[in-house]
């Protein structure tokens, strides 16, 4: 089981907290840093002083880094024409040295694109259906060919597909709770299937979902890992699960019910249930990114006993 650190740098970092956060990532020997691609905070934060660009965000991170794989969860397809982020990944992945991974989605929070300017579709699902095609149309391109593709929405003539990436497969992310178009889409594009803040029983289901669409397309159900993105608070008694709860303004038992929350042996246990359905990663969602502390208690006392 892999464990990964997930951040959401929206509700309120700098780029200097984030990168003492990846670095802490590493030294701790997770197996990546992630982050939210959001331009708003949600909620009652302040989101001082105010949103960071996930991809410079990353391309910054991974000149100061050396193992850890980098990504999001997930970039917004209405953020950024397929064509520009295609150069901008393969752009991150040749500075990570072959360490990048892109989670892309559909994009949701309208506030958002209001905010700052950013058309905000009604068809959106469609749109990333294509975003999909282009990217990895791009990347798979051989070196002297060009990359042609004429849709509804986007339309690319005789592109030299450049720059490639490092690596020979930049690994592409789906995720989400659709029962039907979000299981096809990820069995037809997706290296992972993330399901985000889900309980053990919708993560079996929507899996199976998964597995039945890589089948029907012909890829195999163990073609894609499975993985589950969920809110960490871990502590070593309850007076310190207790505060880092309030910390980020959440409930102990509400944490517990919907995240990974409580003593590490608790964590333990509920990490090995999201294993015996077919998870092999989980994206360990860390609100208080000035709480080092709590990533060095989950490196030694539960990422320690998962291998």
């Amino acid at each position: 089981m892999d464990l990964r650190v997930f951040t959401e740098p929206q509700q309120g970092a700098t780029y200097d907290t984030l990168l003492a956060v990846a670095k802490a990532t590493e030294e701790l020997a997770f197996d990546g840093f992630f982050r939210s691609d959001h331009y708003l905070k949600m909620g009652a934060v302040d989101g001082l002083p105010g949103p960071t660009d996930a991809w410079i965000t990353l391309a910054g991170i991974a000149r100061e880094t050396k193992r850890i794989r980098l990504g999001t969860l997930m970039t917004a397809a209405t953020f950024r024409l397929p064509g520009v982020l295609a150069i901008q990944v393969a752009q991150v992945d040749q500075m990570s040295g072959g360490r990048v991974e892109l989670g892309l989605g559909a994009g949701w929070f309208e506030e958002e694109h209001k905010a700052y300017g950013i058309p905000f579709p009604k068809d959106k699902f469609a749109r990333l259906e294509e975003q999909l095609a282009i990217v990895t149309g791009l990347w798979a391109t051989e070196v002297g060919k060009t990359f042609s593709f004429h849709g509804k929405y986007y339309d690319l003539t005789d592109s030299p597909a450049l720059p490639k990436p490092a690596q020979p497969k930049v690994p592409v992310l789906i995720g989400g709770h659709g029962t039907t178009r979000t299981p096809r889409l990820a069995a037809r594009y997706a290296d992972e299937f993330n399901m985000p803040f889900a309980s053990i029983e919708d993560s079996e289901r929507q899996f199976g979902r998964v597995r039945a669409a890589a089948e029907q397309a012909g890829r195999g159900a163990d073609a894609l890992t499975y993985s589950n993105a969920l809110v960490a608070c871990v502590g070593k008694d309850d007076q310190e699960v207790a505060r880092r709860a309030a910390a980020i303004g959440r409930e102990v038992e509400e944490l517990k019910a919907n995240g990974l929350a409580g003593s590490p042996a608790e964590v333990v246990d509920k990490i090995g249930r999201y294993q015996e359905i077919g998870s092999r990663r989980i994206y360990l969602q860390i609100l208080d990114l000035h709480d080092l502390d709590h990533l060095e208690l989950i490196s030694s006392q539960v990422q320690s006993q998962l291998r």
